[in-house]
């Protein structure tokens, strides 16, 4: 149980990342409070009992993220870990990308983050301390032709990580911040994007090339770090960036 008696936040927890993620927690001992703007959500709470709840969350409001907090201020009265897993992408060069679709991705991939880590903090510093977990990409450490505004948005994650890390440590308040940098993951967005090609089997034959150990990553592999990330196992842990790629940025 090595998160016995925690209470973890985590976002875009209806599906994917975040809906795993939650449900390591749980079975580590977390209440775990999932919100994602898909109502979904109340199905992964309820899957894993009582000890969960939903919150319905655009990551990108920061009346939702306030309305969030002060119902896990006054249903669990502490805030642990923070999980800002919730995210989008599209695949557009720059010359391809309109206005509104670079503001909308990093409205909710970068907006989102500071929105969740700004409006948890006071929470997490009256409950002693805790553990923010940015889930970012490799594609906030290397760039890709197609992919402007995602690329922006998931290295300003990493660089905002450092940043909250370093101010939470100078103030002296017991809550480190780390950044997570996946590379392609079997989650609903992905295969969705997958089974949306004109051939899914040589999309995703190039995909599983592109990465070393040969498959596609998997959610429990990256719950299994945000869990480390978020127990008192990492409590030296702070600032730091996470790549879990299969070998991707090794070569």
């Amino acid at each position: 149980m090595r998160l016995n008696n925690k209470v973890a936040l985590i976002t875009g927890a209806a599906s994917g990342i975040g809906a795993q993620i939650a449900q390591t927690f749980a079975r580590e001992g977390a209440k775990i409070a999932l919100a994602d703007i898909d109502t979904a959500g109340t199905a992964v709470a309820q899957q894993i009992g009582p000890q969960a709840k939903f919150y319905p969350l655009d990551v990108s409001s920061e009346s939702d993220w306030q309305f969030a907090l002060a119902g896990i201020q006054d249903h669990y009265g502490r805030l642990d870990s923070l999980v800002n897993s919730a995210g989008i992408a599209i695949f557009k060069d720059i010359e391809s990308t309109s206005f509104a679709e670079w503001r909308h991705v990093l409205n909710i991939n970068l907006d989102g983050v500071f929105l969740g880590c700004k409006t948890a903090l006071p929470l997490m510093k009256a409950s002693g301390g805790g553990s923010i977990i940015n889930i970012s990409s490799i594609s906030g450490i290397v760039g890709g032709h197609n992919l402007a505004a995602y690329n922006a948005s998931k290295g300003g994650v990493r660089l905002l990580t450092k940043s909250i890390a370093l101010h939470c440590a100078r103030q002296a308040y017991n809550i480190r911040c780390n950044s997570v940098h996946p590379t392609f993951v079997d989650t609903p967005m992905v295969r969705q994007l997958i089974d949306a090609s004109p051939d899914p089997n040589k999309l995703e034959t190039a995909f599983k090339r592109q990465i070393p150990l040969g498959r596609l990553g998997t959610p429990e592999d990256i719950a299994e770090l945000a869990l480390y990330l978020a127990s008192d196992e990492s409590s030296f842990v702070t600032g730091a960036e996470f790549v879990i790629d299969g070998g991707v940025t090794a070569q």
